[in-house]
């Protein structure tokens, strides 16, 4: 199966991050199949998808949103939630967005009062959001949830192995063109190619001088050890931790009891997005995993103390969200509603985006 991919110094193909963890009080190499950043994304993608399905609870869930000409994202989408660059460069009713009331209070939430927050981006306190590019008062706020798939596997002592990889043109294996039609080629397709691919194929066609067509998709690919060749594993384990003493760190100006009440909405909020992502056991190419048991669910008490509770389908966190969110607007007057702000992102950031380097897991 195929683990998360990361960038290596010392391996074009990149490399699989290899770790040490204990099982049984005995330590062991373990691989790591998907990270805490990747699980969390992977929870925050199930909510939108229920979001978009007009899911009758979850289309409440207040979140920002910025929209450019050809795209619209949310903080449930940005890497940065309610801090992100896209929302900090944008405007809110043709005015620079640093300069809104909501967007400051926003920014200026704190552990002593984080209602804006819950308000505006309740996603922010639940998956952790950092304002790491303000000058002052910047927002610091861990994730109450995290998670991670490792595979206990043997760690390989030098390279990771590489498996081949080809590609079949049944027009033929070569396709070669002059350099004049490449480049002909290259301008009709000019919008669709990335920046990188064009300049590359400009660069290459000369004249009548013959040269491939490969780098436009055309002509086979022979068959060569470039790719990461995957890992054999003896048992992977899922697990994520909803840490009620990091809620208990955060404050709303509600009281004990309201606040408590807006504590227990966002742990079920986490609740109802780990339901479904963990409903789901697709993770990437060539890793399609399969339970080998019922999902455990234990909670932590004090002096070594444990309650073992059953797995939440996703009905079962649908009712709890309705139900937390019945409470905290009864106690703590809290208002979910949707949508709170919109955004309208910088013309010159929406223009300027290009994929040429693919990066992630």
């Amino acid at each position: 199966m195929a683990p998360a991919k990361f960038a290596s110094r010392v391996s074009p193909q990149g490399t699989y991050a290899y770790e040490t963890r204990y099982d049984k009080g005995v330590a062991r190499d373990v691989v790591l199949i998907d990270s805490k950043q990747s699980q969390l994304n992977r929870v925050e993608e199930a909510l939108s998808a229920a979001i978009v399905d007009g899911h009758e609870t979850l289309v409440r869930v207040p979140r920002m949103v910025v929209s450019y000409e050809s795209a619209e994202y949310t903080d449930l989408d940005l890497p940065h939630r309610a801090f992100d660059g896209h929302f900090r460069a944008g405007f809110i009713d043709g005015k620079p967005a640093t300069q809104n009331d909501s967007y400051r209070r926003i920014r200026d939430a704190n552990p002593g009062n984080a209602l804006a927050l819950l308000e505006n981006s309740p996603a922010s306190l639940v998956f952790g959001a950092w304002d790491s590019s303000r000058a002052a008062r910047q927002g610091r706020w861990r994730s109450i949830l995290v998670g991670e798939i490792i595979g206990f596997c043997e760690a390989p002592s030098g390279l990771p192995e590489l498996k081949g990889g080809a590609r079949v043109d049944p027009h033929g294996m070569q396709v070669q063109l002059t350099g004049a039609a490449l480049k002909a080629l290259a301008e009709r397709q000019r919008e669709e190619l990335s920046k990188k691919t064009f300049d590359k194929v400009v660069k290459a066609a000369k004249g009548e001088k013959l040269v491939s067509a490969s780098a436009v998709g055309l002509g086979g690919i022979p068959p060569s050890l470039e790719t990461l060749a995957g890992v054999a594993c003896e048992s992977i384990t899922r697990s994520h931790v909803l840490s009620f003493a990091a809620l208990r760190q955060i404050r709303f100006g509600k009281g004990p009891e309201g606040d408590s009440a807006c504590r227990a909405l966002l742990a079920a909020l986490a609740l109802a997005g780990l339901a479904r992502s963990d409903a789901e056991l697709v993770l990437r190419a060539n890793c399609d995993l399969v339970e080998a048991g019922p999902t455990r669910v234990v909670q932590h008490e004090r002096a070594g103390q444990s309650r073992e509770f059953a797995s939440l389908s996703v009905e079962d966190a649908d009712a709890l969200l309705a139900a937390a969110l019945d409470h905290a607007e009864r106690t703590a007057e809290v208002v979910w509603d949707g949508v709170t702000l919109r955004f309208e992102g910088d013309p010159a950031i929406g223009a300027g985006a290009v994929d040429d380097e693919s990066n992630g897991e």
